[in-house]
């Protein structure tokens, strides 16, 4: 409805390589998918990886001659003369969940949308090696130290916005890539990561799992949503399906039992 604010979910983590990109396009297509009005814009102009997968859904769309859950999407250019905030506005007019992707660098545009955030998602992968992006930890007692320069960018960019509009932001810490974790090392993070989050305030979410299938859905730009499209389906693809259908849930958005059964319906593939 015109006028009414979207729910911002922003994806942001200034290290690479933690499946954020992935988490965001599949997040943005589950949403419309449960027949939310989803808008989403890219702002990695180098990589632009959400833009492209986008993009391949679109040709994938065309060639099937099918219809499949598309939330509306652009990638950010500065080039182009547009400012990000006035994009974002055009974007957002209508929509009832904006999704970001922002770049895995620190970036004066990913900063600008974490201002957004009613939502921020940080996802990491299970190893001391990202948990190091948001605290650091003791070498011996595996325990917090101090909150890192990333978490302290976080909590001014929420105290800002508090400040400025009264709302608060629901920081969530993803948690992706679990299985592939040794069993002790698991274990610690998780200790490491239940105290920061008491220090710092997020919450931690169980995100998805390093699986083939998200490397072969790239090109098609097809999703764990679209199982009636992939061929061949086994139960790796039913495992990481509910993983998707879990990690949604444990975002907690407004309104989400309204748009549960969609969900289920458009995801039976």
């Amino acid at each position: 409805m015109a006028g009414v604010k979207p729910h911002f979910i922003v994806f942001a983590n200034e290290k690479g390589g933690t499946g954020k990109s992935t988490t965001a396009v599949h997040s943005a297509v589950a949403l419309a998918a449960a027949g939310r009005r989803v808008a989403a814009i890219d702002l990695d102009t180098r990589q632009r990886t959400l833009g492209r997968y986008l993009d391949n859904r679109a040709a994938s769309i065309e060639r099937l001659g099918t219809p499949l859950p598309m939330p509306t999407y652009e990638t950010f250019d500065p080039a182009k003369g547009e400012t990000l905030h006035d994009q974002i506005e055009r974007l957002a007019a209508g929509a009832e969940v904006m999704v970001v992707d922002t770049p895995g660098r620190d970036d004066p545009h990913a900063r600008e949308a974490m201002l957004r955030a009613d939502t921020l998602v940080t996802p990491i992968n299970d190893s001391f090696v990202d948990l190091d992006l948001i605290g650091e930890v003791d070498a011996e007692t595996y325990r917090i130290r101090r909150p890192s320069f990333y978490a302290e960018l976080v909590w001014s960019s929420r105290t800002q916005k508090a400040k400025t509009t009264g709302a608060s932001v629901d920081w969530v810490v993803l948690r992706n890539r679990l299985q592939y974790v040794e069993a002790k090392n698991m274990r610690r993070v998780g200790t490491a990561l239940d105290e920061l989050s008491r220090r710092v305030g997020f919450r931690v979410i169980p995100g998805l799992g390093e699986r083939v299938i998200y490397r072969e859905l790239f090109p098609k730009g097809l999703t764990l949503l679209d199982l009636g499209h992939l061929g061949k389906v086994g139960l790796s693809h039913i495992a990481a399906r509910q993983e998707l259908r879990e990690m949604i849930a444990g975002f907690g958005l407004p309104d989400e039992a309204r748009d549960a059964p969609p969900l289920k319906a458009a995801a039976a593939g």
